[in-house]
């Protein structure tokens, strides 16, 4: 083996500690921006189709529930417990993409849920909330959703095309995650992640830590294979 490919793989392995490093402060920024938004968003904005959202931005909508098509996510965990989050399509006219809200969770029984629990009112009504996203997964294997299963459907961390495609019409970029202070509601509590900046400035400093002490072994190494004068 050549003396000097060590060296090689060595400065190649330091800059990629490094670039995890600073690809995890980058994160952190990002998620302590995220934090600042979600506390600084006061009041709520009327929701028009077409106006540009921030994230976490408070939000209320006029129109009426699409009562007959919800979604059921499963596999959502709060408090060790499995359950579901509630989606319901929000129809503000008929001309423009439904508004998805999340109403918040319902823990998952032994006994198949009682659907009339998921009942909404059936007239024009407004609902308000914070801008937000579908839940995703880390990894997931089949479908998202069943085609033929009947309404509600369950749902297994879906994309916003899998929504599309069971519901037949094109909807908003975002979700609405339902006020806690909202009727027709259940367990909400909405935060931007429960994995904070914090943690990912705790990796960064062990990325370029293990970078700092390999470097110190390539130059403890350099020198010792020094020829000596």
């Amino acid at each position: 083996m050549p003396s000097w490919l060590p060296l090689v793989v060595g400065v190649v392995l330091v800059a990629q500690f490094a670039g995890l490093g600073a690809w995890q402060i980058s994160r952190g920024l990002e998620k302590r921006a995220e934090q600042v938004a979600f506390r600084d968003e006061t009041g709520f904005a009327t929701w028009q189709d077409g106006m540009e959202i921030r994230p976490y931005q408070r939000l209320k909508a006029a129109g009426h529930y699409d009562t007959e098509r919800q979604f059921l996510l499963e596999n959502i965990i709060v408090n060790s417990r499995y359950g579901y989050y509630v989606l319901t399509p929000f129809i503000a006219r008929q001309d423009e993409p439904v508004l998805l809200v999340n109403r918040g969770w319902i823990e998952k029984g032994g006994a198949p849920l009682d659907t009339s629990r998921l009942s909404v009112p059936t007239g024009r009504t407004t609902v308000r909330g914070r801008a937000g996203s579908l839940p995703r997964a880390g990894y997931k294997m089949g479908i998202a959703i069943d085609p033929a299963s009947d309404w509600p459907k369950a749902a297994v961390y879906p994309t916003r095309e899998d929504v599309v495609a069971a519901l037949g019409v094109k909807v908003q970029a975002f979700v609405l995650l339902m006020d806690h202070e909202d009727e027709h509601g259940f367990l909400r509590h909405w935060v931007p992640t429960e994995f904070g900046p914090g943690k990912h400035f705790a990796y960064a400093f062990q990325w370029f830590a293990m970078g700092t002490v390999l470097s110190g072994l390539l130059a403890w190494n350099y020198r010792k294979r020094r020829p000596k004068s």
